[in-house]
């Protein structure tokens, strides 16, 4: 098992995990079953009347709005803040005044969405072994009835069952208690006909308002948003429904299910009818905005809102502020928020940390949020599974799967028993190492535990079969779910559908895809970029954008993925075809003419070529242009598609015009290729030294593409020294870490995820490198072996690209390097040899790259100020 310096990352952090994840206390293993039979834990009900309002009588000054306030990133070490001191605490140290927006952004970085991860995990907000508060206040007759309705077999019969005992709940407590408890066992049909038996009871007028809420709350909780609604409709013609409770009940319906425009509305419509917001409402809210992905910003106004009307935020306010952040992946943020917290002197609980745990781990902040539960366990709060769990994603989903295997240990040493989340993650970590018979272990090792595989077990497996090329067990998986009465959901079809398509199968990709909408499911935006992006890169593109139609006609608008997709597919054919499809979507006519105003098509077939090229030119920029009409920011991968176009431009001054184009909309990402691409190295090399900083935050797979697609263009068009420099950097950023590896046998180059022109800017990275050990006297092993991915045993087989080019640079360089006997990607060669060959004088000037321009310190066109504009992240999952 690791040390717990290998979990924490750090010596100091690894004296404090050897605090937190051991010695739980008499208290903490049953603390951990009790709270973490739920995916997060972290906010109780904003709609239950266990509402703690620990501030609500007090009248403190609360300072300027938060917006203002969380100004700084760091999170005090201790567990709580001081107090407050009247209108002197804002000037404290370390607090400015100033704009959330400013503050949160430092000059000079790029967005939090460029560099930021995306996760589809939730922290949920309730965990079943919470006792009931309402408990003990209800008669013994009320727990029959409830028996005796829930055994019914119909829901016709409850008005029967309630006029038969209604002489027997006598307790004013019975009929809500009837109401939750038939909630809890998901009756909603039940609980809805004793709420209608209730309004017809003269004697239970006074507890109409009251019964509604709750009938609301109930619904909501069960996701029957519109029925909740039809309900609050109904209370409210009748006279009772016009209250606090009732409002705020709907509020809380609308964001348990995600829907915030509606909550914001219905909360709106409270204020404007005069029914005062409290306490319950703004915490509601603010949970609401975390539900339904509102920015940060909008959350922090209605926060500042409830101070000026003199409501004081508790843990539960803060807890749900935490979550706006985590579910936006504003893991700096929500560290902000935490501070201020502990600033007001507000405890925290379980619930805080866990939610903070999740938004640092979304960001990939691994030791930090190592640190935070080491500070937890000091503040006397016992990590749960919660926790744990967590912690093991984070660490599976940056791809450190070492530590979330040995954290998993770790956890169930310390007596937390796993629950679902944690076994289903343990499931998806085995299974993208390839080690099925782990996973397969691991979930015959949930079952008897008590837990059935579900459909995330089955999404985790079938989709790391896919990646491993293993089709046919995916498929037997997928057909062994339904057959045990597991309902395949979206996520189940778009895993088997990417790795039909990324396999070649598009037969069964398309099978899949009529299989998914005969089962009434509804392809969303992802699921179409999905089978587009494999169409176009497949070179179907009949196929891919007949897709693209249907989704237009269906009302989806196309997202960034579905943009990338075009561009690159642009690069890819840059013909005809794919330009007169993109015209056909509709999606072109809002810019076009404008575009087209350019220059007439009409042309003598001298000038075709020309004007093809021109064309093709003007439908990425109008793409492009589309993408940030429609309100998204080009990413990562937009900007590798549009150097991916201009690797296949047809001349340099196509390529050139391209980018100048793409500075129009991002000077400071796109002016560094441009510079670079102009010979302006000098001018531009510090800025881009900033961005290659910014990317190394990225998981490995967005920050090698970008790195591939820069060298790639840099290189094609005669910039060789900027290419190789360029390939240096990433490796000194921990990209392509991997390509070198030295035994006492032999020294291998491995290029196998390398692009054309990354791979021969490394070839002469790897050269220079040996010729510099033999010229201070160091022996070369036995063989030196080149791997270009091309071999029947490679990771990407079939890309005979990379082979082609790295053979021909071979032999322009004179290097004495040979195809091996039984691997025809593989190439060989003596270690004395190479020796002999990097000894001889001829060979370095060889070796050495040179740019095929360089820019004059006059040159009329400069590359301007680089701003700081930035650009949006990928969606992609994140590795260390």
């Amino acid at each position: 098992m690791a040390s717990r310096a290998s979990f924490l990352g750090t010596e100091a952090a690894a004296t404090a995990a050897s605090v937190a994840f051991t010695n739980n206390g008499p208290n903490g293993g049953a603390e951990a079953r009790n709270n973490g039979r739920r995916r997060g834990g972290r906010v109780r009900s904003s709609a239950r009347p266990s509402y703690e309002v620990p501030h609500q009588e007090q009248h403190v000054w609360a300072g300027p709005p938060l917006q203002q306030r969380l100004a700084v990133g760091v999170v005090p070490a201790g567990g709580k803040g001081g107090t407050r001191s009247g209108p002197n605490a804002a000037a404290r140290p370390g607090l400015e005044v100033g704009s959330l927006h400013r503050n949160l952004q430092s000059q000079g970085a790029l967005s939090a969405e460029f560099c930021g991860r995306r996760s589809t995990r939730l922290v949920s907000k309730f965990h079943h072994g919470r006792q009931k508060l309402y408990l003990g206040k209800h008669s013994p007759e009320a727990d029959l009835v409830a028996e005796k309705i829930l055994k019914a077999t119909s829901a016709s019969s409850t008005a029967q069952l309630l006029d038969l005992w209604t002489d027997k709940l006598v307790c004013v407590e019975d009929f809500p208690y009837l109401l939750r408890e038939l909630g809890n066992w998901g009756a909603w049909e039940k609980a809805l006909k004793s709420f209608e038996w209730m309004l017809r009871q003269s004697r239970l007028s006074g507890e109409w308002s009251k019964l509604a809420s709750i009938m609301i709350s109930t619904l909501g909780r069960l996701g029957k948003v519109d029925l909740a609604q039809d309900v609050f409709n109904k209370a409210q013609v009748a006279g009772f429904g016009d209250n606090v409770y009732a409002y705020s009940a709907l509020v809380s319906a609308y964001g348990r299910s995600g829907r915030c425009k509606e909550a914001l509305e219905v909360f709106q419509s409270m204020k404007k009818s005069g029914c005062k917001p409290n306490l319950i409402t703004y915490n509601t809210i603010i949970d609401a905005c975390g539900k339904g992905g509102v920015d940060l910003n909008k959350a922090l106004e209605i926060f500042d809102e409830m101070q000026r009307e003199g409501v004081e935020p508790d843990r539960i306010t803060f807890n749900s502020l935490i979550a706006v952040c985590s579910r936006g992946s504003l893991w700096e943020e929500s560290q902000k928020v935490f501070a201020e917290m502990q600033r007001r002197g507000i405890e925290q609980d379980i619930f805080t940390y866990n939610t903070l745990i999740d938004a640092v781990c979304k960001g990939g902040q691994m030791e930090l949020a190592a640190q935070i539960v080491a500070r937890m366990r000091n503040n006397s709060i016992n990590p749960n599974v919660v926790t744990y769990s967590t912690m093991i994603d984070g660490y599976g989903k940056i791809g450190c799967f070492d530590q979330a295997i040995t954290l998993y240990h770790e956890m169930k040493d310390a007596n937390i028993f796993p629950d679902r989340v944690s076994y289903n993650t343990l499931v998806d970590i085995y299974a993208k190492l390839g080690r099925f018979d782990d996973a397969l272990a691991t979930c015959s090792e949930m079952e008897r535990a008590g837990w059935k595989t579900d459909v995330v077990t089955y999404n985790a497996l079938i989709d790391a079969y896919g990646k491993q090329g293993k089709y046919d067990e995916a498929a037997m998986l997928f057909n062994k779910m339904k057959s045990e009465g597991v309902v395949p959901n979206v996520l189940t079809y778009s895993a088997l559908i990417d790795a039909y398509s990324k396999g070649g199968r598009h037969r069964e990709a398309s099978e899949v895809f009529q299989q998914f909408k005969k089962a009434g499911l509804q392809p969303d935006v992802v699921l179409y970029s999905a089978l587009i992006d494999a169409y176009f890169k497949n070179g179907l593109v009949d196929e891919a954008v007949a897709l693209l139609e249907e989704m237009m006609q269906q009302g989806i608008q196309p997202n960034i993925v579905t943009y990338n997709s075009l561009i690159d597919a642009y690069g890819r054919r840059g013909d005809h075809s794919l330009i007169d499809a993109y015209g056909r979507t509709g999606e072109v006519d809002k810019g076009w003419k404008t575009l087209d105003s350019a220059g007439d098509d009409t042309c003598s077939p001298e000038c075709t070529d020309v004007n093809n090229i021109h064309r093709q030119h003007r439908t990425a920029v109008k793409i492009f242009h589309d993408m940030q009409e429609s309100g998204l920011k080009p990413n990562v991968v937009t900007f590798s598609a549009i150097l991916n176009a201009c690797s296949r431009c047809a001349s340099f001054e196509e390529a050139s015009v391209l980018l100048e184009e793409m500075r129009l909309f991002d000077s400071r990402v796109y002016g560094v290729a441009y510079g670079l691409l102009m010979g302006s190295r000098e001018h531009v090399w510090g800025e881009a030294e900033l961005l290659f900083n910014q990317i190394a935050f990225m998981d490995y797979a967005t920050a090698a593409a970008f790195y591939n697609a820069l060298t790639d263009v840099l290189w094609h068009f005669g910039q060789r020294e900027g290419a190789q420099k360029v390939a240096v950097a990433a490796k000194r950023r921990r990209v392509w870490e991997n390509a070198w590896w030295r035994s006492d046998q032999q020294f291998c180059l491995d290029l196998h995820l390398m692009s054309v022109g990354a791979a021969q800017a490394m070839l002469h990275v790897w050269l220079l490198d040996i010729r510099a050990l033999v010229w201070e006297g160091h022996e070369l092993p036995r063989f030196l072996s080149i791997l270009t991915g091309w071999g029947k045993h490679s990771k990407v087989a079939g890309a005979s690209a990379v082979k082609k080019a790295v053979e021909t640079r071979l032999m322009e360089i004179g290097a004495p390097f040979q195809v091996a006997k039984y691997n025809e990607g593989r190439l060989i060669s003596a270690g004395r040899v190479v020796y002999a060959w990097l000894r001889d004088a001829k060979t370095l000037p060889l070796l050495l790259l040179h740019d095929s321009r360089q820019a004059r310190e006059e040159m009329s066109m400069p590359v301007p100020a680089l701003r700081l504009l930035s650009l949006q992240p990928p969606m992609v999952e994140t590795s260390c």
